[in-house]
């Protein structure tokens, strides 16, 4: 039999779903995205810019960034990493300045991020009115509760 988490242990029939945010999912994906970005542009200054830069620094550098992008994704149910996610989307467009095809490349990794933040938080809230009608209509009409299994 296979090993149960936490969550699955603790389960009883008729509990809630735990509500979980859009907001997060999606800022978390364009983090897992942008930390691939980190490594394969990190990869491609290694090969483009192999006299200029210490081959340690720059491929250092882009699993640091790696690292930090996905280190966020875990900081996202505050608004610090909400923050660290915008400062990680200026350093990205700022990496323009050592292969300029990062600034058309950073900006539409920026304006991801900002429809992932925007329209995850509207789609939260969203939601949480939904549920909030549905607390409403359920005290309402108690006996709409009760489903074919339980008459």
């Amino acid at each position: 039999m296979a090993k149960m988490t936490k969550a699955q242990r603790e389960w009883r029939p008729g509990q809630p779903k735990k509500v979980r945010s859009t907001r997060v999912l999606f800022a978390s994906t364009v983090l897992t995205l942008e930390a691939l970005l980190a490594l394969f542009v990190a990869l491609a200054l290694f090969g483009l810019k192999r006299d200029e830069f210490a081959p340690v620094m720059v491929l250092g550098a882009g699993a640091l960034m790696a690292v930090a992008c996905t280190m966020t994704c875990a900081l996202l149910k505050k608004p610090v990493g909400y923050a660290i996610g915008w400062a990680l989307q200026l350093l990205f467009i700022l990496t323009g300045f050592l292969l300029p095809s990062m600034f058309f490349i950073g900006a539409a990794f920026a304006a991801t991020w900002w429809y992932a933040v925007t329209k995850g938080h509207t789609m939260d809230l969203e939601t949480a009115r939904r549920a909030r009608e549905q607390e409403v209509w359920d005290a309402e009409h108690p006996e709409a509760e009760t489903g074919p299994e339980q008459a």
